[in-house]
């Protein structure tokens, strides 16, 4: 298979090189501006693209990189974690179509942080493997699983958990996908949706604001996910940020 692969972090570079394993092709390769690309240089030793037929992901609205992107001669396009929205022409570029691999159980958690919401919203986890269409993780389902939330996951152990179901559900679902023996179906049900910016809203702890014991533990664990900052209370003009620690009972 000849794929047109569009990338970033960890899962990014991990599917590369499964890619890789399988024997498929990547022949062109689109990466995140350098201030938001991660893993940037694993995915390219991964793939072995030319540099010729490396793009930068905030640019694809440009003709020239349509056009440069078509001439690779992709059958198929696959996005991994990539943060910007492929729309048309570009997803017609592809005769066999564009797939995503996304870390929520669709239609639950469409869009960012689905590790934070289905924390804070109580929504089903899970990874999803979907047809791209144009709209945010709004395509029919090729494949999917769903990841058990622990009452003392935080975002980070969430997100790990998502990341490795992710790579397993790829591993198990391409074969597949690349066959053409999956018969895509609609996404069921209403689901949810969130930008980046909807975290705001939560990560402001209003100290004169009353919270249910279990929605602002909930809320404080979603966002513990360091080195990054996330929930957070005024002290003045000064923000305080706050993460929390775990431990069952039994486990040290």
């Amino acid at each position: 298979m000849r794929i047109a692969y569009f990338a970033n972090n960890r899962l990014g570079a991990d599917v590369a090189d499964y890619l890789r394993e399988q024997g498929d092709e990547v022949v062109a390769l689109v990466l995140h501006p350098a201030d938001r690309r991660r893993f940037g240089e694993e995915i390219l030793a991964a793939t072995g693209v030319e540099p010729d037929r490396v793009f930068d992901a905030s640019r694809l609205d440009g003709g020239d990189v349509r056009d440069a992107i078509a001439s690779a001669g992709a059958e198929m396009g696959l996005s991994v974690l990539f943060g910007y929205l492929l729309r048309r022409p570009l997803i017609d570029l592809f005769p066999r179509g564009c797939v995503n691999l996304h870390p929520a159980y669709l239609p639950y958690n469409r869009g960012a942080y689905p590790n934070v919401w289905s924390i804070v919203e109580g929504t089903p986890a899970g990874v999803t493997l979907h047809v791209v269409d144009e709209g945010i993780d709004t395509g029919e389902i090729l494949c999917q699983k769903t990841v058990a939330v622990s009452p003392s996951d935080t975002g980070q152990s969430l997100y790990r958990k998502l990341e490795a179901a992710s790579l397993e559900l790829f591993r198990e679902g391409w074969p597949r996908v690349r066959a053409g023996q999956i018969r895509p179906i609609p996404q069921g049900g209403e689901g949810t949706a969130h930008y980046v910016r909807d975290v705001e809203k939560i990560d402001a702890i209003d100290l004169d604001t009353r919270y249910t014991a279990r929605h602002l533990i909930d809320i404080l664990r979603a966002r513990t996910f360091p080195p990054y900052r996330g929930a957070y209370f005024r002290d003045g003009r000064r923000k305080i940020f706050v993460e929390i620690r775990l431990t069952v009972e039994g486990s040290d």
